[in-house]
């Protein structure tokens, strides 16, 4: 029996050691979402306190709790300690069902999400017409973007731009001959509006979010196991 207890400590140590190795990936390619901007001044101008990243927040806040409870499941094995293994199995536990509840009002108001983030969109689109302070902001922000990302305008191209076509076409200026490009108002400019990458960055975030909230899910299960089992062998 002693032997099989061994077994199952040393396996938790190595379990939990691995399981605080993913509270650090987690954290890590959080905080690397968080702190990739695109998008963001295009989605939230002036000083809008929603914020499309929220999921990358809490996804923060899992990979900090996931390395603290790795840290008490290695103690809890090497020290054989019920009390540490009851809160690691505890905290888990809880991570596990906040997930589940989490999954299921993402799927529940997904749909809610796309309709709010074609709103916003379109709602945008207005600044770049306008000659307003919070207005010159967002369109500097949208001419870095498109600079950088090959795009112009926000939902219907060039045209979105209006009257300020003219003073911020540079932004914007095509300067190949392919089908990547139109003429408007005697400027060659790029075709496709910024919308369409902006929504791909968005889901391509979205897409790692669950990638990692799917694989925890795995490791929260194992990890769950082989606490309750070390704490009845302890206990026996």
């Amino acid at each position: 029996m002693a032997g099989v207890s061994g077994c199952i400590k040393y396996s938790m140590f190595i379990f939990n050691f691995l399981f605080w190795l993913c509270g650090i990936l987690i954290l890590g390619a959080a905080i690397w979402i968080r702190v990739n901007k695109d998008g963001e001044e295009i989605l939230n101008p002036g000083n809008s306190v929603t914020s499309p990243y929220i999921s990358v927040n809490i996804l923060i806040a899992v990979g900090s709790i996931v390395m603290i409870l790795g840290f008490l499941g290695c103690c809890g094995a090497v020290r054989e300690s019920r009390c540490l293994l009851l809160l690691f199995f505890i905290g888990l536990l809880l991570i596990l069902l906040l997930q589940v509840a989490a999954g299921v009002l993402g799927a529940t108001f997904r749909s809610d999400s796309e309709r709010i983030l074609n709103e916003t969109f379109y709602e945008n689109v207005k600044l770049l017409s306008e000659t307003d302070k919070e207005a010159q902001a967002f369109q500097e922000a949208l001419a870095t973007f498109q600079e950088k990302y090959k795009c112009c305008g926000l939902v219907n191209g060039a045209a979105d731009w209006g009257k300020n076509f003219q003073q911020n076409f540079k932004s914007c200026e095509c300067t190949s001959s392919t089908d990547s490009c139109v003429v408007y108002e005697g400027k060659n400019v790029y075709k496709q509006p910024c919308i369409s990458f902006i929504k791909e960055t968005v889901a391509k975030h979205f897409l790692i979010v669950i990638g990692i909230a799917f694989g925890l899910v795995f490791i929260e299960v194992l990890g769950l196991v082989f606490s309750m089992v070390l704490y009845c062998q302890i206990g026996s």
